[in-house]
């Protein structure tokens, strides 16, 4: 055993996190991404990621432990965290962190919220697992060096969301300092992933790689070390380990280091809009221009985005309407805002207006822009036809650490999304409850407002034409 013993620091401090109290500030941090990724697991549900997802559960079966969420089916707590973590990132509304550029929501909440369902778990007990499988989730790409992952052709999202998992389910199993030794060498073996995903036109192998996978491998992992299975004592030190396995350069105390004072729930972005993360901020600095200057197809003759290289690239004029920057613009520029339905819209992406709109749009990808203090910035230019420029910049988009939302904003992102599914009596409960995490005796409560018969599904459930 390695004498840094990476592992064995990290599985105390995992024993101990069941347990710790958490700071007012973080506790509130963590109930909003809770409540942000069930919001997004809800609308998913009826994307065409979730609807693959659902057939797949219910083909399954299973020991009744968990529930998938908008439906009518229980299964193992490994089926439905796979279920409810393609639905969470069946689209483009889960929650980012711009160091790491990895998505911990989607996969962490459905695996804790299916472990503490099979638990009966309070709902501080979810939220303390919560908060550890947002640490573990960003500690290991940070470890492993997330441009370096990428660098090796793999997915850093489908990377980092198993040990994110596995942290929140392990801590809802109660495992010792033992347990969760063998449940992080049983995550590490099934980590996986790789960048092909930018390939998927229809995101269902892509929510699968970013969310439902980790979440599958990481209960599955806790569930294993629950059951007794032995393992390899020190998977993140010794001889072998998983770093050295995926990283050239890797910094394993990354893995622990400012663990109980730094927690990585407070650092990511909650989005306001429901589409790629590089769009968030040229679509607020957008919205804003258009405000402050009563905006139109009639009045503007030409847009200029400017994002950091790396984020122009995934946003550039793809197939898919929410990872499209120069659609969504163009919709922003028609309708003067941009609605989930729209956001998802294979017809707009066909709109004469939009299409007309979106020839004034040009992308630009701006080395200038490469800042890693501010990774996912953007600078909007618009030419008005009476000779005007205008501009804004964007450096940190709402919901970042830096621009956070506060409660009543993420309440009502929760109730847009999750109010056409499920009504809104359900869903006042569902935010009632997670807004009051601690106060929850049993968190299996909240299926009665999350399960049910399924509700005829949005107009753009199956988009793809």
């Amino acid at each position: 055993m390695s004498t840094a013993d990476i592992t064995g620091r990290l599985a105390r401090y995992m024993v101990e996190a069941r347990e710790r109290k958490l700071a007012p500030d973080v506790a509130r941090d963590a109930r909003h991404r809770i409540l942000d990724s069930l919001a997004a697991m809800v609308s998913g549900s009826h994307l065409k990621p979730g609807e693959m997802a659902i057939k797949y559960a219910r083909a399954q079966g299973g020991v009744a432990e968990a529930t998938v969420v908008t439906t009518d089916i229980r299964t193992t707590a490994i089926n439905a965290a796979l279920a409810n973590a393609m639905f969470a990132h069946a689209d483009e509304t889960d929650d980012f962190h711009p160091a790491t550029k990895a998505h911990p929501g989607c996969s962490v909440v459905p695996a804790a919220l299916a472990m503490a369902e099979r638990e009966g778990s309070s709902g501080t007990e979810l939220l303390n697992a919560v908060t550890l499988g947002y640490d573990l989730c960003c500690r290991f790409l940070l470890a492993l060096g997330p441009d370096l992952v990428r660098a090796s052709h793999r997915s850093a999202e489908g990377t980092s969301s198993t040990m994110g998992s596995v942290g929140a389910a392990a801590s809802l199993a109660r495992l010792d300092e033992k347990g969760m030794r063998h449940a992080l060498s049983y995550a590490a073996q099934q980590v996986s992933g790789i960048w092909s995903w930018v390939r998927d036109a229809e995101h269902v192998e892509k929510a699968f790689d970013f969310s439902g996978m980790g979440a599958r491998n990481g209960v599955t992992a806790a569930i294993m070390a629950q059951m007794g299975f032995s393992g390899v004592w020190d998977v993140l030190d010794g001889e072998h380990n998983v770093l050295i396995a995926l990283s050239t350069d890797p910094k394993p105390e990354e893995m622990v280091a400012g663990l109980g004072s730094r927690y990585f729930v407070t650092e990511t972005a909650i989005k306001p809009f429901s589409v790629g993360y590089p769009i968030q901020a040229p679509l607020d600095a957008f919205l804003r221009l258009h405000r402050e200057h009563g905006l139109s197809v009639d009045n503007v003759e030409r847009i200029v985005v400017r994002l950091p290289e790396d984020g122009a690239r995934i946003v550039n004029d793809r197939a898919m309407p929410d990872v499209n920057c120069q659609h969504i613009i163009a919709v922003a520029l028609v309708d003067g805002t941009v609605s989930f339905e729209d956001s998802h819209s294979y017809e707009r992406m066909k709109d004469p207006q939009v299409r007309a709109a979106k020839a004034r749009v040009q992308l630009i990808a701006d080395r200038e822009l490469m800042d890693p203090a501010a990774p996912r910035s953007g600078l909007v230019e618009v030419t008005l036809r009476d000779g005007r420029t205008v501009s804004h910049f964007t450096r940190h988009a709402p919901g970042t650490k830096e621009n956070p939302l506060d409660t009543e904003s993420v309440n009502e992102k929760a109730r847009l999304l999750m109010a056409p599914v499920l009504g809104a009596e359900q869903t006042e409960g569902v935010i009632r409850r997670v807004n009051a995490l601690e106060e929850l005796d049993d968190v299996r409560e909240l299926r009665l407002f999350l399960a049910r018969e399924r509700s005829p599904a949005r107009p753009m459930a199956n988009p793809m034409r």
